[in-house]
C-alpha cells in the first residue's frame, strides 16, 4: 500500500540533526553537543500552576484559539516585551509550540507554485511545511553576510511568485540577530509589495546584548506579519507545547479554521502553565540567559582559539564554525569526530545545502560538558 502515500509526504526526510541524533545514540559514551533544548527545569511556579489546573478538574477543551486569559496573557508579553499590539480576542492563537504556529501559517498562505524566500543556513523545519503546501522554498545564500539576510540579498530573488519570508531570528543555527538597520531596510523593500513575512522569534528572550526587535512593530509590516512565538526556550518548556501566532485579524481569522480542524486546542493543562509563565514568570529567562552568555563567550573563545572561523552569535545557544579549513564535508567531519572522539555535533549540510562547510554546536550544556567536548574536539582537530 505504500505507493499510494501521498507524494509529497514520501519526498520528506527526516531532519538532519534528528538523523545526526539517532546515529550518536549508538555510542553510550558520546557527549552530545546537538540538541536545542535548554538544559535547565521549568521554573517550579509553572510546575505547581499545571498541578493545581489538575487537581481543579481543569482538563475540558479551550476555545479554538485557546484561553482567553492566557490569549490576554499573551498580548500584554509582547506589548511589554516588544512594543508589539495585538487584539487577544481576534489577533492571537495559541498553538501546540511555535512549530504548529508555522504549520498553520504556511498552510493559511501558501497556495500551489509560489514561493517562499527563506535565509539559508536555516533550521530545517520549514522547507517540508513549505513543499507539503505546495510551495517552492527559495534559499537566500547569507553566508557571506555573517549569516544575516537583508534587503540587498532579498531584492534579486523577489519574483511575481514570492508569496511569504522567513525571517527566523534569532537564528538557528547561526545565534545571529539582525539588526535595526537590517530590519528598516526590509521593510521599505516591501512597503509597496503584497508578500507575507513570518518572523519566527522563539528565542527572542535569548538575545544577549541589546533588546529585540521585530519586524512587526515597524512601519507597513503590522498589516503582513506573522509572528511566532513560544514558551519552549524562554521558559524550558519544550515539553509542554505552547506556542503563539500573532497576526491581523484578517490573517488570523483563516488560520484558526487550519488550527481547529488540525488540533482543536492547545493541551489545556499546558495552557494553565502557560497563563502562569507569562503572568508572574515575566522575567523567568534572564538567569537563564545570563548562564547562556558566559557559556557563549567560553565556547566562542575556545574555537577561535583553535583556528575555527566563527561568528561570534547574538542570541539563543547555538554557535555554527566553519570546517571549510579541513576539506572535509561536514557529516564526514562530524561522523569521524563522533567516532575518534565521541563527540557529537551536527553537520552543517542539515541546515540546508549551504550548511555543507559548517557544523553546529549546541551550548545548551552545563560547564563541564561543554569543557570535556571541547577539550576532545581540540585533541580532534590538532590530529587531521
Amino acid at each position: 500500500m505504500e505507493h499510494l502515500i501521498n507524494k509529497r509526504v514520501k519526498e520528506i526526510q527526516i531532519s538532519g540533526i534528528r538523523k545526526f541524533s539517532n546515529l550518536v545514540a549508538q555510542y553510550q559514551d558520546a557527549i552530545s553537543l546537538t540538541i536545542g533544548q535548554p538544559d535547565f527545569p521549568t521554573p517550579e511556579h509553572i510546575k505547581q500552576a499545571a498541578k493545581t489546573a489538575i487537581d481543579q478538574n481543569k482538563t475540558a477543551y479551550t476555545q479554538n484559539p485557546g484561553l482567553p486569559e492566557l490569549r490576554r496573557a499573551a498580548s500584554r508579553f509582547l506589548q511589554a516585551k516588544y512594543q508589539l499590539s495585538y487584539n487577544p480576542e481576534t489577533e492571537v492563537i495559541t498553538t501546540i509550540g511555535a512549530s504548529q504556529a508555522i504549520d498553520i501559517a504556511l498552510r493559511t498562505i501558501l497556495e500551489e507554485g509560489c514561493e517562499v524566500l527563506l535565509p539559508g543556513p536555516v533550521y530545517p523545519g520549514y522547507e517540508p511545511l513549505i513543499k507539503l503546501s505546495g510551495a517552492v522554498p527559495v534559499y537566500v545564500d547569507t553566508t557571506t553576510n555573517g549569516f544575516k539576510i537583508n534587503a540587498a540579498l532579498l531584492k534579486p530573488r523577489i519574483t511575481h511568485k514570492t508569496r511569504c519570508i522567513i525571517l527566523p531570528y534569532p537564528s538557528n543555527p547561526t545565534g545571529c540577530v539582525l539588526d535595526e538597520q537590517d530590519l528598516a531596510e526590509i521593510a521599505d523593500l516591501l512597503r509597496d509589495k503584497e508578500i507575507f513575512v513570518i518572523s519566527d522569534e522563539i528565542y527572542s528572550e535569548l538575545i544577549y546584548d541589546k533588546p529585540h526587535r521585530s519586524i512587526a512593530s515597524l512601519p507597513f509590516m503590522r498589516e503582513k506579519t506573522i509572528v511566532i512565538n513560544g514558551l519552549s526556550k524562554s521558559h524550558s518548556m519544550t515539553g509542554w507545547r505552547i506556542g503563539f501566532a500573532f497576526a491581523p485579524a484578517a490573517i488570523t481569522q483563516h488560520m484558526v479554521k487550519v488550527h481547529q480542524y488540525n488540533v482543536t486546542c492547545a493541551s489545556t493543562i499546558s495552557q494553565y502553565a502557560a497563563l502562569e509563565a507569562l503572568s508572574q514568570g515575566l522575567d523567568d529567562a534572564g538567569p537563564m540567559k545570563r548562564e547562556y552568555k558566559k557559556r557563549r563567550d567560553y565556547v566562542y573563545d575556545r574555537l577561535t582559539a583553535m583556528g575555527f572561523d566563527v561568528v561570534k552569535p547574538d542570541g539563543a545557544f547555538y554557535v555554527f564554525p566553519s570546517i571549510k579549513a579541513f576539506h572535509m564535508k561536514s557529516f564526514d567531519f562530524a561522523a569521524k569526530l563522533l567516532e575518534e572522539q565521541r563527540v557529537a555535533v551536527v553537520p552543517g549540510e542539515a541546515f540546508s545545502p549551504l550548511g555543507e562547510g559548517y557544523i553546529r554546536i549546541s551550548y545548551a550544556y552545563s560547564m563541564d560538558v561543554l569543557r570535556e567536548g571541547l577539550d576532545r574536539i581540540e585533541q580532534f582537530v590538532r590530529s587531521l
